[in-house]
């Protein structure tokens, strides 16, 4: 094996100490991906981990002063293009790893969720890469198609801190443009992301959520938006033993009353008026048709009392104000994929063919966000000191219920005036929030503000 003389000075004193706190290379080890020749996996990685810090892309790194010093452009498209990695096993290790450092501060009365969401993943300007798709982007008000992927993505959050869990870049059955290239081993842990790859969402979101329970991450709640709010998946969700928190719209899905079979706008009209809740409509309990109960919350847009939002909860013994602040911690993961993408370099730092480059190193980018997102949570809260710090420092502020629901009531908004400005401007308000938490040496080496992404 080569191991480089200047390989720890990679990492700069604060993050070889993160590196090191979140054992990173451990969990590398652990999900077997290493190296028989070359450069070891370990530097190789943290070499393309560093990328961002440095402010230069692989091309221009290798044409600096040191460029002589690194690997070859070829041993690192290698490494990544490699389909026998685990990397979703890897991705699990850290990320569990990380959760449990942070579930460690938080008391445990408090509520935990994961999150699930997906993301544009657009390769537009591409034509041979692998399981190409063509998709439509459902977060635009107008109906756009795009080249590329939907970057499902199950995330965790307590409200104060979001881990990335686990994601799947799918591609389709129906929309493909390239397919799956004839040279993969079908042994291979690629070749088995290739095929999830053209699986709908709904049928890969439960095996994500078992894969987070049984690496031992704790949660109370499973947030979706209206996409994912249907009831085969809640009924799936719920088998599995968590409550589902989500907002849903007006479809062919029905409720029991009565004995009655209502849509969700006849739900409203039966629902009980919820007086002492500024900005809570009004509330129901209710059956879906598969005979699960549910919480419905009817959550008011203050300038046009017909118009509202419905958050259901299979959880009802929540109150309706608990219910939209639980379901606030959903905008995290709209937060992280606003800075994956405008900080952090996803789908833009390398543009291979492969879907295993693509995998690997969006893992990577979802790494940088575990590191950044531990450093966020160490310089702001006195607990990760420990010792008589632990006993003695509040815990951090859980989200309030009422920035939660004007959450939810600017989002009813843009919504009706068909504009994403207030969404947008919401999501780089919270980035911003995150950015100025980190510790600053951090902060110098991104050197990026919020008003320029």
């Amino acid at each position: 094996m080569i191991e480089q003389n200047n390989q720890n000075n990679q990492l700069s004193k604060e993050l070889k100490s993160v590196f090191s706190e979140l054992e990173i290379f451990k969990h590398l080890r652990k999900a077997r991906i290493t190296k028989k020749f070359g450069f070891t996996a370990s530097y190789l990685f943290q070499l393309i981990f560093c990328l961002i810090f440095h402010h230069k892309s692989w091309y221009t790194l290798l044409k600096s002063k040191k460029g002589d010093s690194y690997p070859a452009k070829d041993a690192v498209y290698r490494f990544m293009n490699h389909s026998k990695f685990a990397w979703r096993r890897f991705l699990t290790f850290l990320s569990a790893h990380a959760v449990q450092k942070v579930d460690g501060l938080t008391d445990e009365k408090r509520p935990k969720a994961l999150i699930i969401d997906d993301s544009m993943f657009d390769r537009n300007r591409s034509k041979k890469v692998e399981l190409l798709a063509r998709c439509m982007d459902h977060s635009s008000l107008k109906k756009r198609f795009y080249k590329g992927f939907r970057m499902l993505t199950l995330g965790w959050s307590d409200g104060f801190t979001f881990m990335p869990l686990d994601f799947t870049l799918l591609s389709s059955k129906n929309a493909q443009i390239n397919g799956i290239s004839e040279n993969i081993d079908k042994r291979s842990s690629g070749y088995k992301r290739r095929i999830e790859a053209l699986e709908s969402a709904p049928s890969i979101i439960p095996s994500m959520v078992k894969r987070a329970l049984d690496a031992g991450i704790s949660a109370n709640y499973v947030l979706m938006d209206t996409w994912f709010t249907q009831q085969p998946l809640i009924k799936s969700i719920v088998d599995i033993g968590l409550d589902v928190i989500g907002m849903v719209k007006a479809t062919n899905q029905r409720y029991l009353v009565n004995n009655q079979k209502l849509s969700l706008k006849e739900l409203y009209r039966v629902a009980t008026p919820v007086s002492k809740q500024k900005g809570i409509l009004r509330s129901i309990h209710t059956t879906m048709a598969n005979g699960i109960p549910v919480k419905v919350v009817f959550v008011q847009n203050r300038n046009k009392k017909s118009e509202w939002l419905a958050i259901l909860s299979t959880d009802c013994t929540l109150s309706e104000q608990e219910i939209v602040r639980i379901y606030g911690m959903r905008w995290d993961i709209e937060v992280f994929f606003k800075t994956t993408k405008s900080l952090l370099k996803l789908q833009k730092e390398f543009q291979g063919m492969s879907y295993d480059l693509l995998v690997s190193h969006t893992t990577m980018v979802f790494s940088r966000y575990i590191v950044l997102s531990w450093q966020n949570r160490c310089n702001t809260d006195q607990r990760t000191i420990g010792g008589l710090f632990y006993e003695l420092c509040d815990e951090v502020n859980d989200l309030d219920w009422a920035v939660a629901l004007q959450q939810l009531i600017e989002l009813l908004e843009d919504t009706l005036t068909k504009s994403n400005k207030m969404i947008q401007k919401l999501i780089k308000s919270q980035l911003q929030q995150w950015i100025d938490g980190l510790p600053n040496h951090i902060k110098a080496y991104l050197s990026i503000s919020v008003c320029e992404v």
